[in-house]
């Protein structure tokens, strides 16, 4: 769908473009402590920096359109995505953190290293490469292209190369300092824009109580029936924390935030943050899909639900900030993906092949960044000759990667007994079963009514690889030497948690009680 720009559009797309790359170079100079560190940006992050930072690499395109797509076709029940991950984002920052800290690591694959071994390791900086390039960058690449080749009538793949190119030029020169300062940016014009969006069309739709009698019934629930061909409450709370572990406690481009944060304390609150923000989101971006079936059903399509309400509510000058908010979403994901990929390629790869000091990891890096974004133009490339939509591919990506990586960081750090030999088995043998099932998953073969919901699968092969993990274990020596506490003993050893942290968190508990109990 093609949308006319106004001048007073292109001016206020042109004013963000200029604040953008003034935020990502201008700004470096203001703290060069931190702009050596291109990695962890120093550990000198805020919390506020953290929640920000991990709201914009979190609301990336897929979430913008793909959670209108969802209001549109289904309701409230998308926001069980958002309202599930706050427990989630609380075992992240109140057990592995504090066990992530103490191991001293910068990376995952780091930690594995240090937990099962060489081949533990080797396994995990291959496998987060792969997500990181697949989930993070080229699914994310892809969608942004789709949409703004859409938007401004251009070839695919030169949008493509557009984005690319611009998150890459920042995120090379200042890294992750460079990225949580244009995410706490473009958080503001993504959150601004989508508060504006909604207001204006709850107003052409009759308010809150017109909307809710207009959508369907079903439209408000948050739990499904089990029977529910899509988003049954079985898959929802079966399947969400097999994806929940993964993404928010084990993946590269999350836990790096968290981690340079000033101290653990400052990480633990930048993970409430998010959480309470997370509160927001289902009320700015599922809500325009629902307006929008109520408002334009006959004339949009799911994919193009958001684009559809934009265009019809959105007068100009805050048409051209929806489509910053829009470019805003997608370039901060890209540079978050740039990011988590060369801090592992420069860290786990290319500085096991010869010594590096700061000033060579530095440069390292930034030519990692510019690699990592070339090949993801390659990736986008390849999905745009798939024929599937951005949102399928990127759930199917997910529901391959999550499982071997949940099992075996649960198991490590929970239970010391855990030995190499039963971490390799789920990593080696589990990965090669989810790539294989999880590809005939997406291509729907032999059949699609063959396979479950993939949320469903992804729980099925999560407890058939803890199964494998435990008989393994049980079956084979302990380890011989113990590199590592348990995730109790670093959590006893870490000292006393702020009770203010603890406090926050009981608060936000209570907060998401009631609105299950509220939708309910």
């Amino acid at each position: 769908m093609k949308i006319t720009l106004a001048s007073s559009d292109y001016a206020v797309l042109l004013l963000y473009v200029v604040a953008l790359l003034a935020t990502g170079f201008y700004l470096n100079s203001r703290n060069k402590a931190a702009g050596k560190d291109i990695f962890l940006g120093g550990r000198s992050l805020s919390w506020w920096q953290i929640g920000f930072s991990l709201f914009s690499a979190n609301a990336g395109p897929s979430m913008l359109v793909g959670f209108a797509s969802i209001g549109f076709t289904q309701g409230m029940v998308g926001s069980n995505f958002e309202w599930l991950a706050w427990f989630f984002i609380f075992l992240m920052s109140m057990f592995f953190l504090p066990h992530y800290i103490s191991t001293k690591v910068y990376t995952m694959p780091q930690f594995l290293l240090a937990r099962f071994g060489k081949p533990s390791y080797n396994f995990l900086v291959g496998y987060s490469l792969i997500s990181i390039l697949i989930v993070w960058l080229g699914c994310a690449l892809y969608a942004g292209g789709l949409i703004i080749s859409q938007i401004f009538d251009i070839p695919l793949m030169q949008a493509v190369a557009v984005v690319a190119l611009i998150a890459a030029s920042f995120t090379a020169v200042g890294g992750l300092k460079a990225v949580v300062r244009t995410g706490i940016f473009q958080s503001a014009i993504i959150i601004l824009s989508s508060i504006i969006l909604v207001y204006l069309a709850l107003r052409k739709a009759g308010g809150v109580q017109a909307l809710v009698e207009a959508a369907p019934g079903s439209y408000w629930q948050l739990f499904r029936p089990a029977s529910d061909p899509e988003y049954s409450w079985v898959a929802m709370v079966l399947g969400y924390p097999v994806v929940g572990i993964y993404y928010w406690c084990t993946d590269q481009t999350i836990v790096q935030k968290v981690l340079a944060g000033k101290s653990m304390k400052e990480g633990q609150y930048g993970a409430i943050f998010i959480s309470a923000l997370k509160i927001l989101m289902p009320f700015i971006f599922i809500f325009p899909g629902i307006i929008c079936y109520v408002l334009y059903k006959d004339i949009a399509q799911p994919d193009n639900a958001y684009i559809t309400l934009v265009s019809q509510v959105m007068p100009h000058g805050f048409l051209g900030l929806c489509i910053a908010a829009l470019i805003a979403a997608l370039i901060d994901t890209v540079s978050s993906g740039l990011n988590s990929f060369s801090t592992v390629l420069t860290l786990d790869v290319l500085a096991r092949f010869r010594e590096m000091d700061e000033t060579a990891k530095r440069t390292t890096g930034r030519w990692t960044t510019l690699l990592a974004a070339v090949l993801a133009v390659g990736v986008a490339w390849v999905f745009s000759r798939s024929g599937k939509g951005f949102f399928e591919l990127s759930q199917g990506m997910v529901s391959i990667l999550a499982p071997p990586l949940s099992v075996v960081f649960v198991g490590g750090i929970a239970w010391k007994r855990v030995n190499r030999q039963a971490a390799e088995t789920v990593l080696y043998g589990g990965g090669l079963i989810c790539l294989v099932v999880g590809v005939c998953h997406v291509l729907s073969f032999p059949s699609k009514e063959f396979w479950p919901h993939f949320m469903l699968l992804s729980f099925y092969l999560f407890v058939a690889m803890a199964v494998v993990l435990v008989a393994v274990t049980l079956l084979t020596k302990p380890p011989a030497v113990q590199a590592l506490p348990s995730i109790s003993e670093s959590w006893r050893r870490g000292g006393r948690t702020s009770m203010g942290v603890w406090v926050s968190w009981g608060l936000l508990a209570a907060v998401m009680i009631a609105i299950y109990l509220y939708f309910a």
